[in-house]
């Protein structure tokens, strides 16, 4: 074993002089050996890593984007359904108008057509007791102008008349009452 550790000594004092050989200095070897694999690495490495992180990134933007469509899509598909409801609400309140103002007119109509039945049969009823009141006022007249004419017809016969003029005229009336029976018989 000490033929191969001697073997390795042996080697690191090589001169160094226009020929090709090992370097036993351990700090100026590594900076050099770390610089290669680094370079190596990255060179080489490089494409996997950075290939893999944007495609990484580019499958998280893709999918965000296609969430992002169908969200869009739903959203769109909502608002027109809420475009669909509010424009039949809206014909519905219109309909609701017109038939509330059209109930307004026919409530209207019928109204005034009641007032004025209302307004007729009360005048037809004050024209009804005019009527009456004028009638009896009328025959409250007449009873009144009769029962002056009967006083003052009784009184004429009472002072004009005798006993024997009574008696004729009461004779007279038997006389016609009597006729009077005997047709209606």
């Amino acid at each position: 074993m000490k033929n191969v550790t001697d073997s390795f000594v042996f080697l690191g004092h090589w001169p160094s002089a226009g020929s090709f050989g090992f370097n036993t200095d351990i700090l100026a070897t590594n900076l050099i050996n770390l610089s290669v694999v680094l370079g190596v690495l990255i060179f080489f490495g490089k494409g996997v890593c950075v290939n893999d992180l944007l495609d990484n990134r580019k499958q998280r933007i893709l999918s965000t984007i296609r969430n992002s469509e169908e969200l869009r899509g739903k959203a769109i598909e909502q608002l027109e359904k809420a475009r669909a409801r509010l424009k039949k609400v809206e014909m519905e309140a219109d309909q609701f108008r017109v038939n509330g103002y059209s109930e307004i007119e026919r409530e209207k109509i019928n109204l005034i057509n009641s007032t004025y039945k209302t307004l007729e049969q009360l005048e037809n009823y004050k024209n009804e007791t005019i009527q009456f009141e004028q009638q009896k006022a009328i025959n409250q007249v007449r009873q009144r102008v009769f029962q002056q004419a009967l006083q003052g017809a009784l009184g004429t016969l009472n002072s004009c008349l005798n006993n024997e003029l009574h008696l004729k005229t009461i004779n007279a009336n038997i006389g016609m009452f009597g006729a009077m029976n005997e047709i209606t018989d």
